[in-house]
């Protein structure tokens, strides 16, 4: 229960089940772990409520010109903010990848009034009041239609650098990109370039490629950009989410029953 490097991994004996700490596990995923019979579980499904509410504090502060507020806290602002302030009701928000935290992120999104569109690579089950969960072939279209953007995919050989040039390139010039995931999802350059070249209005980001982003990179001022130090998965309650369900997998692993929240370690979530 816990999380180890690699090269440590590598000396276990007689490991049999390894609940990794975080819901990615792109960072503990060696060749080792993968060949093994070691079965991995991690927290996926269970940081979704804070992420999710994350996501929306960045979402809340782009749009309602807060960020401004913050930066340079003075009365003048105040008819610049007004005038660049946006609505989320009836606007359209497209969640690239559907699992725990997209899920999350959808029941928020309809208590604002939203319009709700998908996409998983799985054939994941319905959610209520999204409208629907397409395949990844219809990336396009959903990016295209959406006037909100959020990254809800585990980082894989797949979805490193997913969202470069060509992809901002069919988002709107209006739309936001949200990201709590993993920051490699999104190669830096090119999210800078469309942000400067009206491609896309704005980002939100709690992750960034590189991590720690530098002092003085442009993201970490730009106008239309909010950034927090990866912080979107902190809870209090958090740790004993973690435990419980831990608890619950080596009762279910004495009884021969299946376990929660396992990584097909082939697939890297």
């Amino acid at each position: 229960f816990g999380r180890v490097p690699p090269d440590i991994f590598a000396l276990n004996r007689r490991l049999r089940y390894y609940h990794s700490i975080g819901a990615g596990v792109d960072a503990i995923l060696s060749p080792e772990l993968i060949e093994s019979d070691v079965i991995l579980a991690s927290e996926k499904g269970e940081v979704g409520i804070h992420l999710a509410e994350h996501a929306f504090a960045l979402l809340l502060g782009l749009t309602r010109g807060i960020h401004t507020a913050l930066r340079d806290p003075d009365y003048r602002h105040r008819e610049t903010i007004r005038r660049k302030q946006r609505e989320l009701f009836e606007q359209t928000m497209g969640i690239v990848g559907f699992g725990g935290t997209g899920r999350e992120v959808a029941r928020r999104a309809l208590g604002f009034g939203m319009r709700v569109l998908a996409i998983d690579i799985e054939d994941v089950p319905p959610e209520p009041g999204v409208e629907a969960i397409w395949k990844p072939d219809r990336l396009p279209e959903l990016l295209g239609t959406s006037d909100v953007v959020v990254i809800g995919l585990p980082l894989t050989k797949a979805t490193h650098h997913l969202f470069t040039r060509d992809l901002f390139r069919q988002m709107r010039p209006s739309a936001i990109l949200i990201n709590v995931t993993r920051g490699a999802i999104v190669y830096t350059d090119d999210l800078v370039a469309a942000l400067n070249d009206g491609l896309i209005w704005g980002a939100g980001l709690d992750v960034t490629d590189p991590e720690p982003l530098p002092a003085g990179h442009p993201l970490w001022t730009h106008p239309r950009v909010i950034v927090t130090p990866h912080t979107a998965g902190g809870s209090p309650r958090r740790a004993g989410r973690a435990i419980v369900t831990f608890c619950e997998n080596l009762r279910r692993l004495r009884a021969g029953q299946p376990l929660l929240s396992l990584i097909d370690k082939r697939k890297g979530y």
